[in-house]
Parts: C-alpha cells; structure tokens; sequence
C-alpha cells in the first residue's frame, strides 16, 4: 500500500500535468479507506468506484469523518441492473457507465421513484477486447438521432465514456481515443440542443495524457495514484 507522503506527492504531479479544465477521477476501487482519506486530505474530492457493495461500505464508513463530507463519487464499472436501486441510494455524482439502453431506461425509473436527477455518461466501446461493455459509435449516434434521450425524466445524459484497447501500440491506442471524442463531438452536431453535454471520459493511468491531448476533460488514474490494487 502506498504511503501518505506517496499518494499526496503523485495526486500533486498528476494535478501539474492536468490542463484548465481537466478534472480527476482518483480510482479508488479496492483500495482501503485509509489512502481514500489521505487522498481527501490533500484536496482531491473526486473517487471513482466499481462495485455497489464496495461503495456503500465505504461511503457507510466514511459518512462520520468531516473530511470527507464533500466527497463526490463516480460509478465507472459494469453496472448490473438488479444494482440500480442500491445505488442511487448512495447518490452518485456521476454514473459513467451505462451501457445498454435497458440500462439507462431502468436507471431512469429508479431515479424518478427516489425523486432525483440521475447524471450519467453513455459507455461508448472503440476497443478491441470485445469484454469491454458499451454502445458502438453507430448504435449511440442513432440513439441521438431519434432524440432516444427525450424519453428520460429523470436521468441527465452529460457526455460519453470510453475506454482505449489494452495495447502498448500508440497508435491504436490514440485512434481509440479520437474514435471517442469523434462520437462526442458528432453527438453534439447531430442534437445541439442537448443541456450540459460537456463530458469526455477517457484515459488512464497509463495513457491519461495521450487521453487528454485527443480531447478528454475527465481522467480516471487509480494505480499511478495508490499503487497496486489491495484486492
């Protein structure tokens, strides 16, 4: 496990390399609520998370400490449907990963019932491993296309998500990230009219920069933050 003095210093280096505008999502998926508040404790309030139970332990555990009392968290795993309910409870700050329109139309009826506005990402998959989960491009743009999103009451879609192959080729790597933010970007052209459309997931640990440079305003680091997984 990393140390306080490791985790602030790499939070600290990854926050010089972000441009205005970029935010940061430290993954802090199973690792332990110790390097959580250590991270806090430097400023990131930003945390990504990938399993239901995982998050409302520790959101549970964490929900007395004055520190934390500001946190926002993302969902960026596979989200099963039977998960819906419990999540919402916890109040994500972001869903990023939706990934079917089943998906999406039961977030939306759950977030209706609890009275709130659901923010969410649609997954968009450009990757070669076909384990990765997510829309292809043609199946989101004509989403849009048939304004599929003016059918939700109580979800707010916010941009796309996306993941890169799982390659040390550059180049595959880089025409994943630009097939993302090209999806985006015709998104906006097909339906300009949508409401706070601004989101650009993509990146991270080790290509969150490449990420950036193709167009992403979130990155998502866990490993170059906390070190190895505590599974």
């Amino acid at each position: 496990m990393s140390s306080v003095s490791d985790i602030s210093s790499r939070i600290a280096a990854i926050r010089s390399t972000l441009p205005q505008g970029v935010e940061l999502v430290a993954v802090s998926k199973f690792h332990p609520l110790e390097s959580i508040l250590e991270a806090a404790a430097s400023g990131q309030r930003l945390f990504g998370e990938s399993r239901v139970q995982e998050l409302e332990r520790k959101v549970a555990s964490m929900a007395a400490s004055e520190s934390t009392e500001e946190l926002r968290w993302h969902f960026i795993g596979h989200l099963q449907t039977n998960k819906v309910r419990q999540l919402l409870r916890l109040r994500p700050a972001m869903i990023e990963s939706v990934d079917s329109l089943r998906l999406l139309h039961i977030i939306d009826r759950e977030a209706l019932a609890a009275g709130i506005v659901q923010p969410v990402l649609m997954q968009v998959h450009v990757a070669r491993e076909e384990t990765k989960t997510g829309f292809s491009p043609d199946e989101l743009l004509a989403f849009f296309r048939s304004r599929g999103f003016e059918e939700l009451r109580a979800t707010h879609i916010c941009g796309v998500m996306g993941m890169a192959s799982n390659t040390d080729d550059e180049a595959r790597v880089e025409a994943d990230f630009r097939a993302i933010r090209s999806c985006f970007d015709e998104i906006l052209r097909i339906a300009p009219d949508l409401r706070s459309f601004s989101t650009v997931s993509m990146g991270m640990s080790g290509d969150y920069p490449l990420a950036i440079d193709c167009g992403a305003n979130l990155v998502r680091v866990g490993t170059a933050i906390f070190g190895d997984r505590q599974y």
